[in-house]
């Protein structure tokens, strides 16, 4: 391979000459700005045949190309406003059980963090089921993640229910504005 001409390698760079340097000074044929153009001798070789060697990356059926980091999150944040809404609304439903039921919040606030550690791991179930299923057995390519926030969000919001059903108040004023 080292023997071979590359077509890059036969270009040459024509370089003014110095003057006084062979040529005499009357007739300089370098004149600044201006590009000095000679006649090429005509290609007698096409450009040469290249053997294409498989690196597995880009055949059908091979393995498909890794991506980074950064775009694995922005496909995970994707569909991120829906949990972040059914956080909130827990956030609050939690807050008014919590400040209604008198004492120490101590308690209520570990029960609040172990029920979002539940919906981040409810989210991740989601995400690998959507993995195996969509992109495993039906060939499919995820590019966000609305599905898995959408079950997130869902679960947050019956989160923030149960927390209202457990309040007095609420649940006095709910039946009051039913009946």
């Amino acid at each position: 391979m080292a023997d071979q001409k590359q077509p890059w390698a036969e270009r040459t760079v024509e370089v003014p000459p110095q003057p006084g340097a062979g040529i005499p000074p009357q007739r300089d044929p370098y004149r600044r700005g201006v590009a000095s153009v000679g006649s090429r001798a005509p290609r007698t070789e096409p450009f040469p045949a290249v053997e294409h060697e498989p690196t597995g990356t880009g055949w059908p059926g091979g393995p498909a190309p890794r991506r980074p980091l950064s775009w694995h999150v922005a496909q995970l944040k994707r569909g991120g406003e829906s949990s972040a809404a059914g956080a909130l609304f827990a956030f609050v439903c939690w807050g008014i059980w919590a400040i209604s039921g008198g004492g120490d919040l101590a308690g209520p606030f570990v029960i609040f963090v172990l029920s979002l550690l539940v919906a981040a791991g409810l989210f991740a179930l989601t995400r690998l089921l959507g993995r195996v299923v969509l992109e495993r057995q039906l060939g499919r390519v995820r590019r966000t993640a609305r599905g898995a926030h959408l079950v997130t969000a869902v679960f947050l919001t019956g989160l923030g229910i149960a927390y209202l059903q457990q309040t007095q108040w609420v649940v006095d004023a709910w039946n009051w504005l039913t009946t």
